[in-house]
C-alpha cells in the first residue's frame, strides 16, 4: 500500500465514524482522493431540526401509540415505518420518508444517529451509546408500534462507538464479525420482544460497496442476510442500487444514469456521458453532493445515490405490504 495512501485513509479513520477499515488494499480503484472530514459521520445528531430540541425522534406522518400489526398496514391501509441508522440513514431520511409516504402513504419516523452502529440501539448500553434512552429501537417500537423497523448501519469498522468496546475490523476480522452477529441478534430479539404480541418486520438494509475492505462489507451484509432469513426478515438490498451492474461489491463514483434517472435528468449529474454521481470527490462513503458540516442533518440537495437508496428500501416495503 502506497504511503500517501495510508495517510490518507488514517486520517479518514479518525474523521469518519461509520466508514470501513484500514486494514486491506481495495479490490477496485479508491476515489480520486481520501475522504475529508465529515462531521456526518462522526457527532451525535438530533433525527431532525424539529426534534432538535427534544433530542426524540422525528415522526413525519404518524402518531405515538398506533397500532399495528406484524407487516400489515395501519389505519387508512398505510404502513407505520421507524427508520433507525448510522449517518447514510441521517443524510437518507428525508428522502426515504417523501418516498415511502408518495408510493405507500406512509406514517413514517426517522431516528438515526451519526456514527452509531447496531449496539447503540440496544438497551442496556447506557452512557456507552451514542443513542439517548428514549430513542433506543425497543422504546420507539413500544411508543410508535409500527410495522417495519428499517436498519441502515455501514457497520462502523473503526469502532468509533463505545458500545463497541474497542473491537474493530482492523485488530481482528473475525472478532468484529461475531460481535456484530451477536448484537445484529440482540438487537432483534430487543425489537420483537417490544412488539409483544404484533412485532414488526425489520427490514435490513444492504450496504454498498466498500473501496477500502471490500471483503467487510461482503461479509456484514451477509451476516444481515443470516439474520433476516432465521428471524423472518426482509431485505433491501440499497447498496446494489449503487454497485455496478455484475459488480455488486465494486466501488464506483460515477455510474450509468438509470431509466428513471434519465426521464428525471436532474439526477442524471452528467447528461452528456449518460453518467451520475454517487459520491463527491472528498468522500467515498456518503452519498449526498453536498459538503458535510459540523452539525449532522438531512442531505440538502438533489442526490442520485441517496434516491436510488431510498426507492429500493420503498419498493421492498410496498411489496410486502401489498401482499399482507
Amino acid at each position: 500500500m502506497r504511503k500517501p495512501w495510508v495517510v490518507g485513509v488514517v486520517l479518514a479513520a479518525v474523521l469518519l465514524g461509520a466508514c470501513g477499515d484500514p486494514s486491506s488494499e481495495p479490490t477496485a480503484a479508491p476515489p480520486p482522493a481520501a475522504p475529508g472530514a465529515s462531521a456526518t459521520t462522526h457527532q451525535r445528531a438530533a433525527a431532525s431540526p424539529d426534534a432538535a430540541s427534544s433530542g426524540r425522534a422525528s415522526t413525519e406522518g404518524s402518531s405515538p401509540g398506533a397500532t399495528s400489526s406484524s407487516g400489515a398496514k395501519a389505519a387508512g391501509g398505510s404502513p407505520t415505518v421507524l427508520y433507525l441508522g448510522d449517518s447514510l440513514a441521517m443524510e437518507n431520511q428525508e428522502v426515504l420518508g417523501r418516498e415511502l409516504r408518495g408510493e405507500l402513504r406512509a406514517r413514517y419516523t426517522s431516528a438515526p444517529y451519526s456514527g452509531t452502529t447496531l449496539c447503540d440501539y440496544l438497551e442496556g448500553t447506557a452512557e456507552r451509546s451514542l443513542v439517548p434512552a428514549a430513542d433506543k429501537a425497543a422504546a420507539l417500537v413500544r411508543s410508535l408500534r409500527p410495522d417495519y423497523v428499517v436498519l441502515q448501519f455501514w457497520g462502523n469498522a473503526w469502532g468509533y462507538t463505545p458500545c463497541m468496546d474497542g473491537v474493530t475490523y482492523d485488530s481482528s476480522h473475525e472478532r468484529y464479525l461475531e460481535r456484530y452477529a451477536a448484537d445484529a441478534r440482540h438487537l432483534t430479539r430487543q425489537i420483537t420482544a417490544a412488539g409483544a404480541a404484533r412485532p414488526p418486520r425489520i427490514v435490513w438494509v444492504l450496504q454498498g460497496p466498500d473501496p477500502i475492505t471490500p471483503d467487510r462489507i461482503r461479509r456484514v451484509n451477509g451476516l444481515y442476510e443470516k439474520r433476516a432469513a432465521a428471524d423472518g426478515g426482509l431485505l433491501a438490498d440499497a447498496g446494489k442500487a449503487v454497485s455496478p451492474a455484475g459488480a455488486r461489491h465494486t466501488w464506483s463514483q460515477y455510474l450509468p444514469c438509470t431509466a428513471y434517472e434519465r426521464t428525471h435528468p436532474e439526477y442524471c449529474t452528467q447528461r452528456d456521458r449518460d453518467r451520475t454521481a454517487l459520491h463527491r470527490d472528498d468522500d467515498y462513503l456518503h452519498f449526498c453532493l453536498a459538503p458535510t458540516t459540523s452539525t449532522p442533518k438531512p442531505c440538502p440537495v438533489r442526490s442520485p445515490g441517496v434516491l436510488r437508496m431510498a426507492r429500493e428500501i420503498t419498493r421492498v416495503i410496498g411489496e410486502h405490504a401489498r401482499a399482507r
